[in-house]
């Protein structure tokens, strides 16, 4: 299933979107509009256990050809929990797959049976829709074919402070420009199920190892940001701006991924190795998880 989880830009940089990565694929575009379900585990759930009862859903899915494909993340800081981000470019599209699950009684069967086991698994569950804000991403890449992690952060914008915070992030965009070293992340924000003026940003890792490399441009980030003065002011109208903020690390969990073919042809080893894909062909078939008022998957960016 998916969950949801906050992440933006920040004031720290080992928290900041960036990352030490290849140019992104310009003909690629972010999902506009992301569905994201948040599994809270129950203590010794997560392991082998949930990866057996989303199976299920990813075997539904493939087999019904749903267009909503989802990643799965697993929680590597904060309570255990699992999110689902499917990505769609329009609510239209989101709309359509619902259709296809409600058209199909036997596939709406094996969703609600799938649902019934996973649920055992579970502590609680919660969803909320998310749309794409272009303007406070930086160079997206929605390409997440060696993706392994997910840095996700959640800013809540104080009420009638919109403006300060739209000032804020173009401070920090101007300062990865400086820096120049290959910063990506894209900005969602809330729209159905979270309280208003939340913003997530979400930044894929290829590895941990681009945590580092961002923590040693520190530095010349803050000169960047007009030295010691320059990051005060920052942080006084990040003050100003927002109320709340919460930065989340999670790695990708192919086994319960709904992963796009582009992805799998570029990293099957990583999407789908032989062994999973022997132990799937001789598996019964399961039910998938859908995009609406069944239970979505979600993606990613």
């Amino acid at each position: 299933m998916s969950r949801v989880s906050p992440i933006l830009l920040g004031v720290s940089l080992a928290l900041a979107g960036g990352a030490m990565v290849a140019a992104q694929d310009a003909a690629s575009t972010p999902p506009k509009v992301l569905q994201i379900t948040r599994e809270w585990l129950k203590p010794g759930k997560s392991g082998m256990a949930h990866d057996k009862s989303e199976a299920a859903f990813v075997a539904a899915m493939n087999r019904a050809k749903i267009d909503g494909h989802y990643i799965a993340l697993n929680s590597m800081s904060g309570k255990s929990r699992a999110l689902y981000i499917t990505r769609y470019q329009s609510f239209e599209a989101w709309e359509k797959d619902n259709k296809t699950v409600a058209g199909n009684a036997a596939l709406a069967g094996e969703i609600d049976r799938a649902m019934v086991a996973d649920g055992d698994l579970l502590d609680g569950l919660d969803q909320a829709v998310l749309t794409y804000d272009e303007e406070l991403s930086y160079h997206p890449r929605p390409d997440l074919s060696h993706a392994r992690y997910y840095e996700l952060s959640m800013f809540h914008v104080r009420p009638g402070h919109m403006k300060e915070w739209r000032q804020l992030v173009k401070i920090y965009k101007d300062a990865w420009d400086k820096v120049n070293v290959g910063a990506h992340w894209a900005v969602y924000e809330a729209t159905y199920g979270v309280e208003g003026g939340t913003y997530l940003v979400l930044s894929h890792r290829d590895s941990m190892k681009e945590i580092d490399d961002i923590r040693a441009f520190g530095p010349k980030f803050v000169e960047a940001m007009g030295g010691e003065d320059g990051m005060a002011k920052f942080d006084e109208l990040f003050g100003q701006a927002v109320d709340s903020s919460r930065t989340e690390l999670f790695s990708i969990n192919p086994k319960q991924s709904y992963a796009e073919e582009a992805w799998i042809k570029a990293d099957p080893d990583f999407w789908k190795p032989k062994k999973a894909a022997a132990e799937n062909a001789n598996a019964k078939p399961a039910a998938p998880k859908p995009a609406s008022a069944a239970a979505a998957k979600p993606g990613g960016n």
